[in-house]
């Protein structure tokens, strides 16, 4: 029986293969065709209709890598076709195994209307069903030439990740151009044995049904004549109606297909061609949904809605019409897919602000789901945003991707840090590319780990980043598993259906607390350095100027600059994108980031400037305003003080030479030693005599690992990266650059491998923190850099601080889950705590970290380490990442509790700025607790004049501050992140309001002024 079973797979993938498949197009002839090449970047599509053509044929190169060619084909349907379904076969040199990652091409009609996308699994164009016989055809292609950049051996580094380094070498020949008949019985006889073969593939060899489908397929491929596949197509299909009409069992698993076809907004390509990927992928779809009823299609990302409504407005009215329709599903309610580590609390609740109010502007929906699959790792602030937001579910997969431990659950609730809980659903068929193939459904099954207590799993459905979306081979074979014995229940479903059906099933699922970190892509926190600078520094100014703005507003009649910061948000939000952010694109992206960001930083720059002038007034003295969320030197939170009121900063600075070498640094608050070698070797908080760094130990130490991890080069870091490591001591500069009174400062430069290292030590009077400007000259390859800072302190976890809180993390490796976490995130500090004292590590603009333990022999004490992550050298995708000058900037502070990292991490991340003036600035809101931080102050987006103001509690403890505004008010009501009020205004006494919180909730607030 054995030998039977495999002659028969083996029969039927040669018969389908050579005979069957072939014959879906049985009778061709060949389209003529010509070419025209773009000189440059895409243009309009008149002007690439009106070009002149060149003669080109099947076997022609065309294509130099980013290039766009305008193809136009041409001919005539046989007379003797009449009444048969005709199609235009268009293969542009695709490769089949590499949909998304390749060529790809738009086809118009000659009016300049879109038809839909072709794509190595989507070549096919309809042309006539039925035809008369004797129509003319005309197509036009706009072809785009991206080059494969991740391909068979996709490590290696390659220049064809930026247009000036890519070379003009055609990368494609012309593969096919016909017209051919498209035989609908064989093209389902297709469908009818891949299914059953891939069934059967996965069904227990001892099994009853397994051994009724070969025979049927046995006797459907006797009833094949070889010669006239088409004639004998509906007898074979006739062998097989009774084996694919058995019903699934009552018991089977159900699987809630959507149409799908995750984009990346940027990766392996450049932001401008995402926007054609989308729209090739979306004339792709809506055609799709005409031609199939049952069929539902989602798209998440309003930015790319909203690029698709601004450069293809005949595809974008397509997708209208089957939203309204409810068959194109708008999801996740975000404006792109970012990541969710990295960015900061306003910037990820601004992803959900700005992408569901586009959906409900332009559709009049609003979705309940966050949709992202494909994200590395989720923080635990998540939870809260995503229900502030007025949405309940998630959906992810990127987690089966970790390396050492198996997610225990499917469906979930996950809890965050404040206690929010959102109905979380991870999909047992591990991909957000399922093609419905028999191994991927038996997958799921098998792979669910709620059976008993579930029995529902959505499938997304599609090719992928331009790879064309769902095909008509995919919906017929999710028709024939509808109710197929053997197999799982599959209905093509919205994710709020399936959501519902998921929630309405299984109401109490395990619970899982805190991030849902992924054990893979830990470097994604480190590499493209630029990119995550220019990300912090544009979040950190977008608050300035919508802070300063407003005030300026109220206080000064300032014009609210409301389009520009409207316009500025959505160009950070893209760019926070799970590939941008995480220096995971080609060096196209991120030098065009790098280009956009400090436009950014111009334009928000401007718009702080020409408000806080306004408020400063007339006069010749300076005023300095403070835009962190406490208070300091004298300067109130959200205000300005001139600078000749302000408090003197308190002891002198005094600087002495050390004992050996090197340098006392000393304020009265702390005495810091930098020995003959320029490294920290003492930090002692006089206050209490603790010394802060580890016996025989160095801090602000740069330390030198390679790095060659064992895949994705920008992305991963592997733990075996630790086995080798070089201190970086050999000094070539020790200097003394200030001496008091207000600081003193020494200069360390070092130089190792092909770069240079410059670390500047500063210690100013009245700050109880010792501050450390990094600038290195990165010429390395394949090399991490970090600086590391040994603790002498005790303590089985530590604080990081995540969007609207911080989160803890063990110090230790007691478990494979912990020791899988041996890089981590951080956003503006790191804090670590024995009972009554602690320290903290805050930073300007990085964000990975490590954090190790180790017990000293000679003492039996402790040395926990915390590392941040500087630099990457990684070559794939961008060979040069990170090449040339970059700076950094950190702050250690002993005997800091959890609140002194709070005020540091954003007292570092948002300077005092000084313009001429004569005027001090009230605070246009204020909170009595340190402990409650202002996360936004802005007028309200809807142009009411209400003043918004978000809070949160940032310790993890309860507060019951008191907001008093600095205007008259006359209500105050909580609002979602919407700015939506919801029922319940506060009671107003003397233009304040008392706010309860718990740990860490954030809470959003509009203020009308009286």
């Amino acid at each position: 029986m054995h030998d039977d079973r495999s002659l028969v797979e083996s029969r039927l993938k040669r018969v389908l293969d050579e005979r069957i498949r072939p014959a879906v197009h049985p009778a061709s002839v060949p389209l003529q065709a010509g070419i025209w090449t773009a000189p440059g970047e895409p243009v309009p599509v008149a002007e690439g209709l009106a070009a002149p053509r060149t003669p080109v044929a099947v076997g022609d190169a065309w294509g130099a890598p980013w290039g766009t060619s305008w193809l136009t084909v041409s001919g005539t349907v046989p007379e003797e076709w009449a009444g048969r379904t005709v199609e235009a076969l268009i293969d542009l040199g695709f490769d089949a195994n590499m949909p998304g990652f390749q060529c790809e091409g738009l086809v118009y009609r000659p009016d300049g209307s879109p038809v839909k996308g072709l794509n190595p699994r989507n070549q096919w164009v309809r042309i006539a069903s039925p035809a008369a016989g004797g129509e003319e055809v005309l197509l036009h292609v706009e072809a785009a030439s991206n080059p494969v950049i991740l391909d068979y051996h996709p490590f290696l580094p390659t220049e064809l990740g930026d247009k000036d380094t890519a070379g003009d070498r055609p990368q494609y020949r012309l593969a096919r151009l016909d017209l051919a008949v498209f035989d609908q019985t064989v093209w389902e006889l297709v469908a009818d044995l891949e299914v059953l073969g891939e069934l059967m593939a996965e069904l227990p060899v001892e099994g009853a049904r397994r051994w009724d489908i070969l025979r049927a397929v046995e006797r459907a491929l006797d009833a094949v004549d070889l010669q006239d596949v088409g004639g004998s197509a509906a007898r074979a299909r006739a062998e097989l109606a009774g084996v694919l009409s058995a019903p699934a069992e009552p018991s089977a698993h159900r699987i809630s297909a959507v149409g799908h076809a995750h984009i990346d907004s940027a990766w392996l390509w450049p932001l401008r061609e995402t926007v054609r990927k989308v729209a090739r992928t979306t004339a792709n779809m809506t055609a799709l949904l005409e031609d199939e009823p049952d069929f539902v299609y989602t798209m998440s990302q309003a930015q790319q809605y909203a690029w698709i409504k601004e450069h293809r407005p005949e595809v974008y009215a397509r997708v209208k019409k089957a939203v309204a329709e409810g068959r194109f599903v708008p999801a996740g309610g975000m404006w792109v897919e970012s990541d969710t580590n990295m960015p900061s609390s306003e910037a990820m609740a601004r992803q959900f602000v700005h992408g569901k109010r586009f959906f409900l502007d332009e559709f009049g929906i609003e979705n309940q789901e966050a949709w992202l699959p494909d994200t590395f790792g989720f923080a635990g602030g998540l939870p809260q945003i995503i229900k502030e937001a007025g949405s309940k579910w998630l959906l992810t997969q990127k987690i089966s991707w970790s390396q050492v431990n198996s997610f225990p659950h499917h469906t979930f609730w996950w809890e965050g840090v404040d206690g929010t809980r959102i109905f979380t659903h991870f999909p047992p068929i591990d991909t957000y590319n399922c093609s419905m193939q028999g191994k991927e459904i038996a997958h799921a099954v098998r792979n669910f780990k709620d059976k008993g207590r579930a029995s529902h799993s959505i499938a997304p459905t599609g090719w992928g980043d331009g790879g064309g979306g769902t095909t008509r081979e995919m919906i017929a074979k999710a028709a024939r598993l509808r109710d197929l014995e053997g197999s799982a229940r599959v209905r093509w479903e919205r994710p709020a259906e399936f959501f519902a059906k998921a929630q309405a099933e299984y109401p109490q699922p395990p619970v899982w607390v805190g991030e849902l970190y992924l054990e893979l892509h830990r470097a994604t926190l480190t590499s493209q350095a630029r990119t995550k600078q220019g990300n912090r520094a544009s979040e950190n100014l977008l608050r300035e100027a919508e802070l300063w703005a407003a005030t300026a507003a109220v206080r000064a009649g300032l014009p609210y600059p409301y389009e520009e910061l409207d316009r500025i948000w959505k160009t950070v939000l893209l760019h926070q994108f799970h590939d941008i952010l995480p220096g995971s694109s080609i060096a196209w992206v991120h030098r065009e980031a790098e280009r956009t960001y400090a436009a950014v930083a111009e334009e928000l720059t401007a718009i702080v400037d020409r408000a806080q002038r306004a408020l400063a007034g007339p006069g010749d003295s300076e005023v300095v305003f403070n835009g962190a969320p406490h208070a300091r030197a004298g300067v109130p939170a959200g205000g300005a003080r001139r600078a000749g009121t302000l408090p003197a900063a308190g002891d002198r600075c005094t600087l002495e030479a050390a004992d050996g070498g090197g340098h006392v640094l000393d304020n009265g608050l702390l005495r810091v030693t930098v020995d003959a070698r320029g490294l920290v070797v003492s930090v002692v908080d006089l206050g209490t005599g603790r010394e802060t760094i580890a016996p025989g130990a160095a801090a602000n130490l740069l330390q030198l690992h390679p790095d060659f991890p064992n895949m994705w080069d920008a992305w991963d870091v592997d733990r075996f990266y630790r086995n080798t490591v070089t201190d970086l001591t050999a000094l070539d500069e020790l200097a003394v650059t200030a001496d008091g009174p207000e600081a003193v400062a020494v200069r360390v430069t070092r130089t190792f491998g092909s770069s240079t290292a410059v670390q500047t030590v500063t210690l100013t009077a009245g700050a109880k923190r010792l501050d450390l400007d990094t600038e290195v000259d990165w010429h390395e390859t394949e090399k991490f850099l970090k600086a590391a800072f040994p603790l002498d302190l005790h303590t089985d976890r530590y604080a990081s601080e995540t969007q609207f809180g911080h989160l803890y993390r063990p110090t230790h490796t007691n478990t494979s889950w912990e020791a899988a976490k041996f890089e981590a995130c951080n956003h503006r500090f790191t804090h670590f705590e024995e009972p009554g004292w602690g320290v903290a590590l805050v930073t300007a603009s990085t964000y990975g970290h490590d954090v190790t333990r180790t017990v000293r022999p000679e003492d039996h004490g402790t040395t926990t380490t915390v590392r941040a992550s500087l630099l990457r050298a990684p070559r794939f995708p961008d060979p040069r990442t990170d090449q040339g000058r970059h700076r950094f900037r950190h702050a250690l502070v002993p005997g800091a509790d959890i609140g002194d990292a709070v005020r540091e991490g954003y007292r570092i991340n948002l300077p005092e700025r000084r313009v001429p003036g004569g005027a001090d600035v009230a605070p246009l809101v204020t909170v009595d607790d340190d402990a409650v931080v202002l996360s936004a102050v802005k007028l309200a987006d809807d142009g009411s004049g209400d003043v918004v103001v978000r809070l949160y509690e940032s310790r993890g403890g309860r507060a019951r501050p008191r907001l008093t505004a600095g205007f008259p008010l006359a209500a105050a009501r909580p609002c979602d992140l919407l700015e939506r009020p919801r029922e319940g205004a506060l009671p107003v006494q003397a233009d304040g309001v008392a706010v309860d919180l718990r740990p860490f909730q954030l809470v959003t607030l509009r203020l009308t002024r009286a």
